[in-house]
């Protein structure tokens, strides 16, 4: 099982401190790369690109989980980084297609927008995936393409 590097801003610390018990008691390895404190005010972007950087020095080896009060902004920032796919996932069925279809190695979820047993389920499907080759192959391939042209 992979190392899942996580955090969060401060809108969102009991998750990331939820998921951290969580992934910690099913034996994964987990770096937590902040927010501690719902008094830090480190900004969400920030967070995101800490979680991004150990991933690229992971070789990609790595996989990285990122909260907010929605999700949306630390996947906009994650997705800023090359080799990074991040993905919002409130649901089962989006984290499942996030790495079988799409090869997400980030999952972004909001604090404000689901509960915690229902983070805990997609995180447990999640991080029990894995991408393999298949009809979105190609498609994960022009992905690759586009990033290529745009993230110099």
């Amino acid at each position: 099982m992979k190392t899942i590097v996580i955090g969060c801003d401060n809108a969102a610390v009991p998750m990331k401190n939820m998921l951290i018990e969580f992934l910690e008691s099913k034996g994964v390895t987990v770096e937590n790369m902040g927010c501690d404190s719902s008094d830090d005010p480190t900004y969400y972007p920030n967070i995101a690109e800490r979680v991004c950087e150990k991933i690229i020095e992971s070789n990609y080896e790595k996989d990285g989980i990122l909260v907010c009060g929605t999700g949306i902004g630390m996947s906009i920032t994650a997705n800023k980084f090359k080799g990074i796919r991040a993905a919002v996932c409130h649901d089962n069925f989006s984290a499942e297609r996030s790495k079988l279809s799409n090869n997400a190695n980030v999952l972004c979820m909001g604090e404000r927008v689901i509960g915690h047993e229902l983070a805990k389920k997609i995180v447990s499907e999640w991080i029990n995936l894995s991408f393999k080759d298949g009809s979105s192959t190609p498609k994960v391939n022009a992905i690759l393409d586009i990033e290529r042209k745009n993230l110099k």
